[in-house]
């Protein structure tokens, strides 16, 4: 039965995915902005397209040169923050997003991966566990003649070309189809991650006094990895997390806070959905005092156009359900009764299990967080490692044969 299930097609799993929201890869990242800033989705897929090369000036095919578009990669608000970061994108921040997305691209093309609609979950799930974090898959669409020509005309972010959209596949979705057949894998499910031998110590971590601005390269790899930067205390115990999926809901001015606080004050500028008052003004007056004033300005513009969320009204009330502003949240030990809820209150307080956690238990944490992975602690909240989507389908990749 195990089999049957790994030899599902991928066309079964895209079965109500969107159609991939997509740019050019000529695009430049303030376009690469609008669109994720106005999309639900954390990233968008850039995409390479020659569809007549003989108009294309100074073009000049390779060797098995195909005139199809192809998805040469992604990016979100992150890859944007990073590059920010950088000194001589701090100068002038409009400068820097004139440059095109390519300049966002990692560069490991194998993390985008083109699959036939026919492909194995099996075959997808070697992918995977090979690198691919995302499978672009065709999809079936079904035009309709009663609609008028401005409706067909499709979007200009939606990846329509010679006629086909495309969605992505995740390590996500995969861990999902297999949750939904748990019970084929009986025992492995019930065992502990432990048992199982899949909590990595290779953890990606800085203190909390450091300053954030240290953790610019652990937060690219971070994303890069599908992971997140571990904030502890100077005894090795979780305190938090500086998460890249949270940065991305902060928009791309983050990066002036990223360069200018401490990794704790950091995350308290990402909790409950915004930043405190007190420390945007500490990150204007680090601006000022270092003379980052291109920086400062495009910062300040965006802050007061309301470019933050957290910048209305309602994020002191929201606050004051966290640690004191003017101290940032206060290194303490992770609660044990944290390991199968962990509260909601605070984005940057990290998901975690224990080593005698089950894998279906951690399964469900993952997912339910929308998170591709979890930090693992010992009894006295010590960080041990971390368990992630890659660590899990390796599991069943392993053991499907014997599950038949």
């Amino acid at each position: 039965m195990a089999v049957r299930l790994l030899s599902h097609e991928l066309s079964d799993l895209c079965l109500g995915k969107p159609a991939l929201r997509s740019l050019s890869l000529t695009s430049t990242i303030a376009d690469a902005l609008q669109v994720l800033k106005t999309s639900d989705d954390n990233f968008i897929s850039v995409w390479s397209c020659y569809h007549n090369p003989k108009t294309s000036p100074g073009f000049e095919p390779a060797v098995g040169f195909s005139d199809e578009c192809r998805c040469v990669g992604k990016i979100c608000i992150v890859d944007v923050v990073c590059f920010l970061c950088r000194d001589e994108n701090l100068v002038s921040p409009p400068v820097a997003l004139k440059r095109p997305v390519s300049v966002l691209l990692p560069k490991i093309p194998a993390l985008v991966l083109h699959v036939e609609p026919s492909c194995s979950l099996l075959e997808a799930i070697d992918l995977m566990l090979e690198g691919a974090q995302n499978l672009v898959v065709p999809i079936k669409t079904k035009p309709s003649n009663k609609r008028s020509k401005q409706q067909q005309k499709p979007s200009p972010t939606v990846t329509n070309h010679n006629g086909r959209e495309f969605c992505w596949l995740t390590q996500e979705d995969v861990i999902r189809f297999l949750l939904s057949s748990i019970g084929l894998f009986s025992p492995i499910p019930a065992l502990s991650i432990d048992t199982l031998n899949i909590i990595s110590p290779n953890t990606i971590t800085i203190e909390y006094h450091s300053p954030a601005s240290a953790a610019i390269g652990a937060i690219s790899r971070a994303l890069l990895e599908q992971t997140s930067v571990a904030v502890v205390d100077s005894e090795g115990d979780l305190i938090g997390e500086i998460s890249p999926f949270t940065l991305a809901c902060c928009g791309e001015t983050v990066a002036a806070a990223v360069k200018t606080l401490s990794s704790g004050d950091l995350m308290a500028y990402i909790d409950c959905g915004g930043p405190p008052e007190e420390l945007v003004k500490v990150v204007s007056a680090k601006l000022k005092e270092r003379n980052l004033n291109g920086m400062l300005q495009h910062f300040t513009v965006s802050m007061s156009s309301g470019g933050f969320s957290s910048a209305s009204s309602s994020s002191d009330e929201e606050y004051s359900m966290a640690a004191p502003v003017s101290a940032s949240p206060r290194p303490g030990r992770l609660s044990r009764s944290m390991s199968y809820s962990a509260r909601m209150v605070r984005r940057s307080e990290g998901i975690v299990c224990h080593p005698k956690s089950s894998l279906v238990a951690v399964m469900v944490q993952a997912i339910a967080h929308r998170v591709n992975y979890v930090w693992v602690i010992e009894e006295d909240c010590s960080l041990a490692g971390i368990v992630t989507f890659s660590d899990m389908l390796r599991v069943f990749r392993e053991n499907f044969e014997t599950m038949a």
